[in-house]
């Protein structure tokens, strides 16, 4: 057997849902940077889902659909309620995601079109969990969804508890465009892994969830913002990152696996850190942010990933650090539904080997003996 750690370079399903060839990152055939620009989050995960962007009639069918599932069981908001105030976020999405299939009677119905349906109720509903998480360690009352609001728009009424500009609804629209799918990415892995052996999407997006948990993963832009906070002025960023690669330190939010020329959709986000600075009146964490950049494409030839001028953005978009990876998932689940419906039409267990490398020829010895 040869080992290839990490499953580097191994291609392990087939896919119609997205690729990266040379550095262009498409979903079923489309550029990003083309659906960053003109497409809706909702046309993207029809798009996703479907395979085809939808007519205006599909549009606004998903669209109702969404609305009409955002609503979450109160027993759900009760459970959430329990939560330790400092539980991790991620740890608390993981628990009520999975505790939703307890309230869904079709939960174990495996007909595409049921799983169809639980796709878009799984996209409607993530929204609502993460804004009520959010509002409830503050020791606020969750905030009803709003009917017939998009869901960026309703993700943020929801969070502040007021009506949000179209300013911040936009870019929150287009960073969901952007995170929502990548490939055979860990989470989306881990997604295909779980229902290969014919769970149930609940499960399958759990298990995402929980690969999306991990700071290598999902969690890099909290630490893009981290490390933003502890700099903490322009003039502090020169002596901090010097220091940082005088020492060898790894910076988050550089570098890609896939990606050896730069990731295509971080000159999105970069341009809505600036536009949003700008429109508050307080470019700082871009300013940061963009010196930040020089130095370490300049020193180390690394270039900035998705992660790492979403941290600004959402920052600006006044949304706490906490949440960053909580709103990758909101977006992701889309990508995720779309990759378990793919691996149900034509599944086959997922069960690489491994290479053993322990002791051999071990015999039995009784305990009184040891």
């Amino acid at each position: 057997m040869t080992v290839i750690k990490g499953l580097e370079g191994i291609v392990a399903a087939a896919s119609s849902i997205s690729s990266i060839v040379d550095g262009v990152l498409t979903y079923r055939g489309y550029d990003i940077d083309d659906l960053a620009e003109n497409a809706s989050f909702e046309e993207t995960a029809f798009l996703l889902w479907f395979g085809s962007l939808p007519t205006t009639a599909e549009l606004e069918k998903l669209k109702r659909d969404l609305s009409d599932f955002a609503a979450i069981p109160e027993q759900v908001i009760a459970q959430m309620k329990l939560y330790l105030k400092d539980t991790n976020t991620m740890a608390a999405l993981r628990s009520a995601i999975s505790s939703l299939a307890l309230y869904d009677e079709a939960a174990d119905d495996m007909s595409r079109s049921a799983n169809e349906i639980k796709a878009v109720k799984l996209q409607a509903q993530i929204p609502t969990i993460v804004a009520a998480l959010a509002r409830i360690r503050k020791g606020l009352e969750p905030v009803a969804p709003k009917p017939g609001a998009s869901l960026a728009e309703n993700f943020l009424y929801m969070l502040r508890g007021e009506q949000p500009d179209m300013v911040s609804v936009k870019a929150l629209d287009t960073g969901l465009v952007l995170h929502a799918d990548h490939e055979l990415n860990a989470s989306t892995f881990a997604a295909r892994v779980t229902v290969a052996t014919l769970s149930d999407i609940y499960s399958g997006v759990t298990s995402a969830i929980g690969a999306l948990k991990g700071p290598l993963h999902g969690g890099a832009n909290e630490a893009v913002m981290k490390m933003l906070e502890e700099i903490g002025s322009f003039d502090n960023v020169e002596p901090y990152i010097r220091a940082k690669l005088d020492r060898r330190e790894k910076i988050m939010g550089f570098g890609h696996r896939v990606y050896k020329n730069g990731d295509p959709r971080a000159k999105h986000l970069m341009k809505m850190s600036r536009e949003l600075g700008a429109i508050k009146g307080d470019t700082t964490l871009y300013d940061m942010s963009v010196k930040i950049e020089e130095m370490v494409t300049g020193q180390k030839g690394l270039k900035p990933n998705v992660d790492f001028y979403s941290a600004s953005v959402y920052t600006q978009l006044s949304i706490d650090r906490e949440l960053f990876t909580p709103i990758f998932a909101i977006s992701r689940v889309s990508g995720w539904t779309a990759h378990i419906l793919e691996q149900y039409e034509d599944n086959r267990i997922i069960r690489p080997r491994a290479e053993y490398t322990g002791l051999v020829e071990q015999k039995y010895v009784p305990v009184n003996e040891r």
